[in-house]
């Protein structure tokens, strides 16, 4: 099948990439003509595990091509995605600019009937944005091509996001058409046999599905970080109390870990658009607002327990930080916890010695250029060099290479033996045995020093 996508960003490359692994004609299209450039040198924007090696064999086997307009298309796609980003507005609703552009460069290009796929997040509703749009340029053109405008959103986890796509729990599909629904058929069914697991709704039904799917992750987390400040406050240890409830099988224990916060692409985004939607229509969100809130109080707890411990004036302490990224796995820095800790430590002064695995161009990249040239950041090049002298180390991402350190050379390196486990990563009868004070989330002491109740050591 030939196929288009526009956008070639996290979501526009990771399905362009695997549509062409699957023998597809695929072109995606961007319009910043350096990102092109790089791609078709083999150079990507992002850090995706296994996504370079994807892209690299399909151009080699000329399946897979990077263009700046629909125009420049090698053939009519028969199906085109939309791929774009739909970042949060000054009010937060979902900034559609994008989406608008693409779908006016599609009815201004298209040539033969085909089938248009919102592959971004977008509000519920916007399909028929689109579909409109493109009747318009249509018009003006003097042309009649019948099209579809199908809504098949995208649940892909950063650094895991090719298996997700290749090996899907589930594929959602929103359309109105026998035609389409054949279309979209022939696309998924090479990567999801059992059809069953294809669910066919109504356009607007699969654009609110993905919304309600990100606030729900999004709510599970914020319930646990709330329960954990309970539990700090109650002399109880949360990952006991996790264990617990996640063995209910009618909860399950995925997205129960408490943590520093979550952050990234789609969560805060989405979560915010969903409770702008609601405002709109009169409906008051009570339970994402506080979601919300919770997330943005928690990103700001490392640094308290931090400032806490050492006080206001910082200026003379060092921090060690393993983790920028929001999660592992990734580069993506966006709304990631590590923002609000830098920006806490060092306008008190502090010095921060910060490592991550993927994320240390995308860091050069964000972070205030102040913050190096005033030498209180220094990105350095292997996680231990990160704890040289330091008055302690803070973990943010629960990156594997973090889980099982050497304890021995962390006694040697560092200045004073402390850790803020921004994570819950490791164990605190075992960080304190080997001389640590440690500070997790939500792990109130509920028993003796050398008695030893959680079952999971290492959450990772």
């Amino acid at each position: 099948m030939n196929i288009s996508v526009i956008g070639a960003g996290y979501v526009g490359l990771v399905t362009g990439a695997c549509f062409a692994e699957l023998g597809n004609h695929v072109t995606c299209i961007d319009v910043n003509q350096t990102k092109i450039d790089r791609l078709r040198r083999g150079i990507l924007p992002i850090y995706e595990p296994g996504l370079e090696a994807l892209l690299l064999s399909n151009m080699h086997a000329h399946r897979l091509h990077f263009q700046t307009t629909l125009l420049e298309t090698i053939v009519d796609p028969q199906v085109i995605f939309i791929a774009v980003g739909t970042p949060s507005d000054k009010d937060g609703s979902a900034d559609i600019k994008f989406v608008l552009e693409a779908a006016r460069n599609i009815g201004t290009f298209i040539k033969h009937d085909c089938v248009i796929v919102d592959k971004s997040t977008v509000p519920v509703g916007m399909a028929d944005q689109v579909r409109a749009i493109i009747q318009t340029q249509l018009a003006q053109r003097g042309l009649s091509i019948q099209f579809d405008v199908v809504s098949n959103p995208e649940f892909l986890r950063e650094g895991a996001a090719i298996e997700d796509f290749m090996r899907p729990d589930r594929v959602i599909i929103g359309l109105a058409s026998d035609y389409a629904k054949c279309t979209m058929l022939d696309l998924y069914l090479p990567i999801m046999r059992n059809p069953e697991r294809i669910y066919f709704m109504s356009v607007k039904d699969a654009e609110m599905t993905k919304y309600a799917a990100n606030a729900m992750l999004a709510t599970r987390i914020s319930f646990m970080n709330e329960m954990a400040m309970l539990c700090d406050r109650m002399g109880v240890d949360i990952e006991n109390v996790r264990i617990g409830i996640g063995s209910d099988t009618r909860i399950g224990s995925a997205f129960l870990y408490p943590g520093c916060g979550y952050g990234g692409s789609c969560f805060p985004k989405d979560v915010r658009a969903l409770i702008k939607m609601a405002e709109q229509h009169e409906i008051d969100p009570t339970i994402l607002r506080a979601a919300e809130e919770r997330n943005d109080a928690q990103k700001r707890l490392l640094p308290q327990k931090i400032i806490r411990f050492f006080g206001e004036d910082l200026s003379n302490i060092c921090i060690g930080v393993w983790g920028l990224a929001f999660k592992p796995e990734t580069d993506d820095m966006r709304e990631a916890p590590s923002l609000i800790l830098l920006e806490q430590l060092i306008k008190r002064g502090a010095h921060v010695q910060a490592y991550d695995p993927a994320a240390m161009e995308a860091a050069r990249t964000i972070l205030p250029a102040h913050w190096f040239r005033s030498n209180q950041l220094t990105l350095v090049e292997h996680q231990y060099d990160a704890l040289q002298q330091a008055d302690a180390l803070a973990l943010v991402t629960e990156w594997k290479p973090f889980c099982y350190p050497d304890i021995t050379v962390m006694k040697n390196l560092m200045r004073q033996k402390i850790v803020f486990d921004g994570r819950n990563q490791y164990n605190l009868h075992h960080m304190q045995e080997a001389g640590f004070q440690y500070f997790g989330i939500g792990r109130g002491l509920s028993a003796p020093v050398g008695f030893d109740t959680t079952l999971d050591t290492f959450s990772c």
